[in-house]
């Protein structure tokens, strides 16, 4: 057990101790040092790690934490305010491995709740830090007092009536109301006022009115709290999911205090956070926006998160995760351009809202997406309008942790008639679930609506057996008590009868003794009725409740204690009793629901003049629910509203809708509201007769008119435009275009073929837009056919071509072609007449080397294009074949070589008849033809067999038509005669020789050939796969033969797998893979600081800029962090990073800003420091008044008040000079001072003496401040000489300090100044030691000695310049030393 005092008892100090408080470098820790001086190497107790507060719900584990350092080793212990920690609830550990003392309380209670503080303490001192424990109460909390009043056992009182009083007092504390749940309040104070409802009955809150009475309170009291850290806060949001996995918060708030901490916890604990978004818990501060973040969102991160500044809540969310699941997944939809592609789903709850994604985009309703939802809220649809190329993509449904995802491919219509116009908009659909969907949504209603209708069954069962045993037991009860009062009459009877008899015989013994008196018998007679009066009075009271009330029934919930033996007539006896409970002991938690909304009323969109419907849903049907127009009650049905009460819903119809319906309609049914708006729009509306005619196409004649006319309704302003093709129509010399509130007439005057095409109306108001497309066509002459001609055929006798149709058609179908035909050399051309609608013709009537020219004309019905003239056409001529394609190797062994090739483009007019294979060796230059001369090849392929094992060849081709042999092809590539090849092996030794953050270099060793089993390599492929791709991809299209190749290209630190293919004519071999993944980065480099001189000290005058640079090199890229003694930077610090340097600048440095600013350069291969102390000050003050003193003769003391930056400056020191009547120049008398206060000697009488005292920092020297003029008046006396006897005087004396060394501490890299005053006649030769080692002769030491005054300046104290000091004064009379201690901090 260890010992544990209260931390309100002084610790005593020892004998001899010292207190002495130090400031940490941590805040809210206090030092205390027991010594003087620390003896080297030892260090009083600190903390580098302190606990922090906690608040945590009750039943948690809180474990405060904290690290100490010290030499030696400090010993920790912990204590609590209030109470004692003992070992049962509390538990101490150290952790060796990270050095951190704990104090553990599992399953924390109320009572714990407390301020705890930590002790570090050893020999040398001690530190303390304090930590608050806070506790959330948690469930319904039991009054302690109530349950002792239940179990409590009493004794019976003296009399009935006051055991009546002792339990009528006790009436109304049986029922307590159960506390609410702080984290209700802490979400209804952030929470929007459409909430309510639903944080109500989440946590079984039914007294609306009490709560929000009790929440207008609560809000004062948080609005009063967060005036003292918040200026102004709005803008809340909840925490919601968001579409990277992650969940947002966020909130708008000005801080009094920038300094102020902000905290944020889940669930009563404190979570860490930090701008970086790579870790679980971010913030984001734009302006004053803050945004918290959660990323990977898990079924752990569920709970309420709440944000505090400096202890004040200010804002509460709760993440719920919506526990349902995915019964019918969205599936891959496949539609045409221009139509409608749905996606469907069914899940397992129901859910108002779910997230829809489109390539990683939150989709919402708009123009472009429709978001449905059933009235079950089962199935939820996105509707995908008007699907173009461009929206195909992967599409998703998110409900909280579960999703779902599927194609969307867009068909695109590749209708040639169509090319490069605008399609036209589809009506139908592509998708969607179908019956089956249906169907099992279905089921899962009724799985639904089952599992709610049980839980309210077993509710109502739970309730109605609670209503029966306390029926019962009030029934037992008012038995007992009409037994108890039964008896209670007899025993009251009974005692009047006893009463009776003991009266009788008291006046029969009376009577006896009276005798003759009269007058004593009247007065005993008086006295014996008094007796009587008193002696019922009392039998009375002894039977009687107080007042004569009859006693309290059982089912008020107590009952009478009485003495069992009262129905003898005895009187009761006095003894324990105990308090008869009418009900259970613990009060029915289960409470019949009531009436409720099921499903409560949505917002309704109806067009003027259409039906309306507001539709909700009740938890029972034997409840009626009234109605509200805008808070007036819906009294009775009109003609054009209705009522409608079918089973479960309550509709209420609003017929033929105008504007004055509009408004917030409620719904009220057993005290339980519901809301929404009627919303009514008058978008346009085109008249139904004249869409049907204005959707009928147009067709007219060039040259005509074509007008269009539609008529409309709707809300006015209105926009109207009318479009052609796509490109809206302004008015100019032929377009007219009319425009009024009900209608609009488009004229088109002398129309052109190029007028042909959509024709779309387009009609806007506020409240929506309509459209109306018709189509337009103008007909006109077809234009001429396309050339050139293809010649099919040309031979002796006849003549075949054909020919492209014309580009435009004119609108109607090409019916004939008309030809006319020239032969060369004549004037004349034959008519050849109607040759039918194909683009194709046959000219048998020809005559053998003649040249022809053909005209040709399309006709329609419209009329006869402008004819196309061909090119002359020769009857009969040879015409050889074009030259194939280059033949192709497909396999060769030693006896064969098998060849493909493709046929010519140019047959030559006629058909290709069979080929010409030819072979040559390598080196020859005569081909010789592979297959007999009469004997063409018929197939585009052959085997040739005549070769030589080892020899190599080349092969061509050349194709044969009727006119002969064409040019041969060109040559194939050289292929031996042999067996195929083995594929390679794998390649040896891959390593990778060089990497940078974009490329990669590797190296390896050809693979072996093993005969008969892998040939030699000819090449390499080297091929690459990012980690997070499974497929491999090639770097190099072809084979390299070099064994080593750089990749380009790479994404800075990404992870790439790397691997290397050996190929030949056999084939790839097997690939060799590099034995670990590779990180695109240069080779690992640990940080290094690569400046030569680096400054360690740097002094900013006040409002200027700081720019401290480091450069470095570090790989991979390193993370770069900046402290300031120990602690982040202020946000008024700007840090500037790249890949090799990093800039600290502070913009206008202020004297808060000096400090120790260190560097931390850190990657995965090491981290490096770096640290320089900026000294943030300005010019001095002069110091204050200057006065003169003396104090000893000949002496002046100078004093004066502090310069007023002294407090703000620890290195500002103080300047005296000193100036004679008899001198012209100042005389600088001290210097270094850091007091105020400076005994100037050697003032002579009769002289004048100014002084001046500057003040000097590190920028420079102040004004001087000057005392006013010294002089000691010189007595004049008349001079008078006695000369004393003549005797032989020496003036020699030994060394002597008059003024001896003080002991000196010194910061680092201060200057230090020592000094001491030395007598002796002659003058001493004086020399300074350090550790017994000469300085005279040491340039780092300014040794000077004026009149006496030995001084001595370090000019840049450093840690060697620590140790004792000695100064030793010689002269031939003798010898003294004086020593001292300079302790240098660091």
């Amino acid at each position: 057990m260890f010992k544990i005092r209260k931390s309100k008892e002084e610790e005593p100090t020892a004998p001899g101790q010292v207190k002495i408080r130090k400031k940490s470098k941590v805040p809210g820790v206090m030092i205390t040092q027991f010594v003087e001086e620390l003896p080297e190497g030892m260090a009083t107790p600190d903390f580098t790690r302190k606990p922090i507060a906690i608040t945590l719900q009750e039943g948690k584990t809180a474990i405060f934490r904290a690290i100490v350092t010290g030499n030696p080793e400090p010993t920790v212990t912990w204590m609590r305010n209030n109470g004692e920690i003992d070992e049962e609830r509390y538990k101490t550990l150290f952790d060796k491995a990270s050095g951190e003392y704990q104090l553990q309380m599992p399953d924390v209670s109320v009572d714990q709740a407390d301020t705890y503080k930590c002790f570090a303490k050893n020999e040398y001192g001690k530190a303390i830090v304090t930590a608050t424990l806070n506790i959330i109460e948690v469930g319904y909390k039991k009054n302690r007092a109530l349950q002792q009043s239940r179990t409590a056992i009493r004794e019976t009182p003296e009399d009935f009536k006051k055991a009546l009083k002792s339990t009528a007092d006790m009436e109304g504390k049986e029922e307590t109301k159960p506390q609410i749940d702080e984290k209700f309040w802490d979400l209804l104070l952030s929470a929007e006022k459409k909430d309510y409802e639903s944080i109500c009955a989440q946590y079984g809150v039914t007294d609306f009115r009490g709560m929000l009475k009790k929440l207008s309170e609560k809000k004062e009291e948080r609005e009063k709290e967060q005036e003292k850290v918040v200026e102004r806060l709005c803008n809340l949001k909840p925490i919601e999911l968001n579409p990277t996995g992650g969940a947002e918060f966020e909130l708008e708030m000005a801080l009094k205090d920038s300094s102020s901490k902000i905290f944020l916890y889940k669930d009563g604990i404190m979570i860490p956070f930090d701008a970086d978004t790579e870790i679980k818990h971010g913030l984001k501060q734009v302006g004053k926006k803050f945004v918290f973040s959660v990323n990977g969102v898990s079924a752990e991160d569920a709970g309420l998160y709440q944000v505090e500044v400096d202890g004040v809540k200010i804002f509460s969310t709760e993440l719920k995760l919506p526990n349902a699941e995915f019964l019918v997944k969205i599936q891959d939809v496949k539609a045409e351009e221009r139509e409608d592609a749905v996606f469907e789903c069914v899940v397992s709850q129901p859910l108002k809202k779910i997230t829809w994604m489109g390539k990683n985009i939150p989709l919402e309703q708009g123009d472009k997406f429709d978001i449905l939802v059933s009235e079950d809220m089962l199935i939820h649809t996105l509707v995908v309008k008007d699907c173009m190329p461009l929206d195909k993509g992967i599409y998703a449904a998110v409900v909280g942790m579960a999703s779902c995802s599927a194609w969307l491919v867009v068909e695109v219509d590749n209708d040639p008639n169509t090319k490069g116009k605008k399609k036209p908009r589809k009506t139908t659909r592509a998708g969607g679930g179908g019956a089956d969907l249906l169907k099992i949504a279905e089921e899962q209603r009724a799985k639904v609506d089952k599992e709610r209708e049980e839980l309210i069954a077993k509710l109502k069962e739970e309730a109605e057996a609670a209503a029966k045993a306390k029926a019962e037991a009030e029934a037992k009860a008012q038995a007992e008590a009409e037994a108890k009062a039964k008896a209670l009459e007899e025993a009251k009877a009974k005692a009047k009868a006893k009463a009776k008899a003991k009266k009788k015989a008291k006046a029969e013994a009376q009577a006896k003794a009276a005798g003759d008196a009269g007058k004593e018998g009247e007065s005993t007679d008086a006295v014996e009725e008094e007796e009587e009066e008193e002696e019922e009075e009392e039998e009375e009271e002894d039977v009687q409740p107080d007042d004569g009330a009859p006693p309290k029934p059982a089912e008020e919930g107590e009952t009478s204690a009485q003495v069992e033996d009262t129905e003898e007539g005895e009187t009761p006896v006095q003894g324990k009793r105990k308090r008869v409970r009418a009900g259970p002991l613990v009060p029915d938690t289960v409470i019949d629901p009531g009436v409720y909304f099921t499903c409560g009323l949505s917002d309704v969109t109806a067009i003027i003049g259409t039906d309306a419907e507001l539709v909700c849903r009740l938890s029972r049907e034997d409840c009626d629910g009234v109605w509200y127009k805008d808070g007036q009650e819906i009294t009775a049905e009109t003609e054009n509203i209705c009522i409608v009460k079918d089973g479960l819903y309550r509709k209420l119809i609003v017929k033929n809708c105008k504007e004055e319906d509009a408004g917030k309609y409620k719904c009220e049914a057993d005290g339980r509201k519901t809301e929404a708006a009627l919303i009514v729009e008058d978008p346009p509306r085109i008249n139904a007769e004249d869409l049907a005619e204005f959707i009928k196409p147009v067709t007219i004649k060039t040259g005509k008119d074509a007008a269009f006319k539609v008529t409309f309704i709707g809300r006015e302003p209105m926009k109207i435009q009318w479009y052609n093709e796509g490109e809206e129509l302004l008015e100019d010399t032929h377009i007219k275009i009319e425009k009024s509130s009900s209608h609009s007439r488009l004229l088109l005057t002398k129309c052109n073929r190029r007028t042909t095409g959509e024709i779309k109306i387009k009609i806007k108001n506020e409240s929506g837009t309509t459209e109306a497309i018709t189509q337009l066509t103008v007909l006109d002459k077809p234009t001429p056919p396309l050339g050139p001609v293809d010649i099919i055929e040309s031979s002796s006798s006849c003549i075949e071509f054909k020919w492209r149709p014309p580009k435009d058609n004119g609108g109607l179908p090409i019916t004939d072609y008309i030809m006319e035909r020239q032969q060369i050399g004549r004037n004349s051309w034959k008519k050849l007449g109607k040759i039918g609608p194909e683009a194709k013709y046959r000219d048998t009537d020809v005559d053998h080397g003649r040249k022809y020219c053909y005209h040709i004309r399309a006709e329609t019905d419209h009329g006869i294009s402008e004819m196309m003239e061909t090119d002359d056409i020769q009857a009969g001529t040879k015409a050889y074949p074009g030259p194939p394609s280059t033949p192709k190797i497909v396999s060769a062994f030693k006896d064969c070589i098998n060849l493909a090739w493709s046929a010519p483009t140019n047959t030559g007019g006629t058909n290709i008849l069979g080929y010409n294979v030819e072979k040559r060796k390598n080196g020859s230059n005569l081909w010789s033809q592979v297959n007999p001369p009469d004997e063409p090849i018929k197939e585009k392929q052959y085997a040739v067999k005549d070769v030589v094992e080892g020899i190599e060849y080349e092969f061509r081709v050349s194709a044969i038509n009727i006119s002969g042999a064409g040019e041969p092809s060109t040559p194939s590539e050289f292929v031996i005669a042999r067996d195929p090849k083995k594929p390679p092996g794998k390649v040896i030794d891959l390593r990778v020789t060089d990497s940078t953050y974009t490329t990669l270099s590797l190296s390896w060793t050809r693979p072996t050939e093993e005969e008969g089993v892998q040939d030699e390599a000819k090449g390499y492929f080297v091929e690459l796969r990012p980690a997070e791709n499974p497929e491999w991809g090639r770097c190099n299209s072809s084979a390299i033969i070099m064994t080593s190749y750089t990749i380009m290209g790479l994404k800075s630190m990404a992870m790439y797998w790397v691997r290397v293919v050996a190929t030949n004519e056999g084939g790839d071999g097997e690939p060799q893979d590099l034995d670990n993944y590779i990180i695109a980065m240069p080779p690992p480099v640990r940080p290094q600081f690569t400046d030569k001189k680096i400054k360690n000290f740097v002094v900013i005058k006040a409002g200027n800029s700081a720019r401290i640079n480091f450069n470095f090199k570090a790989s991979p890229i390193p993370l770069i962090n900046w402290l300031k003694d120990g602690l982040p930077v202020a946000k008024n610090v700007t840090v500037s990073n790249s890949d090799t340097s990093s800039q600290l600048m502070i913009p206008a440095a202020e004297r808060q800003d000096t400090g120790i600013y260190t560097i931390i350069v850190k990657n995965i291969v090491g981290q490096e420091t770096s640290s320089v102390e900026i000294r943030v000050t300005d010019d001095p003050k002069p110091p204050g008044p200057v006065e003169l003193d003396e104090n000893v003769s000949g002496t002046v003391t100078v004093s004066w008040t502090p310069s007023p930056d002294e407090k703000k400056d620890d290195r500002l020191h103080y300047i005296v000079t000193k100036h004679e009547s008899l001198k012209r120049t100042w005389q600088t008398v001290a210097e270094h001072l850091f007091n105020n206060k400076f005994t100037a000697t050697n003032i002579m009488p009769g002289r004048e003496y100014k002084f001046r005292v500057y003040a000097k920092n590190d920028m420079g020297v102040s004004k001087p401040s000057e005392s006013a003029v010294w002089e000691v008046k010189r007595n004049k006396e008349t001079f008078s000489l006695k000369l004393p006897p003549t005797k032989d005087c020496s003036f020699e004396t030994p060394p002597a300090f008059s003024v001896p060394l003080k002991m000196r501490k010194s910061p680092e890299s201060y200057e230090c100044y020592m000094s001491c005053a030395v007598t002796g006649n002659p003058k001493p030769h004086v020399t300074w030691y350090r550790n017994n080692i000469s300085l005279n002769t040491n340039t780092n030491y300014y040794i000077t000695n004026t009149c006496g005054v030995c001084s001595m300046v370090i000019l840049n104290v450093g840690s060697k310049d620590s140790g004792e000091y000695a100064v030793i004064a010689e002269n031939p009379l003798g010898r003294v030393e004086c020593t001292t201690k300079l302790v240098v901090n660091d």
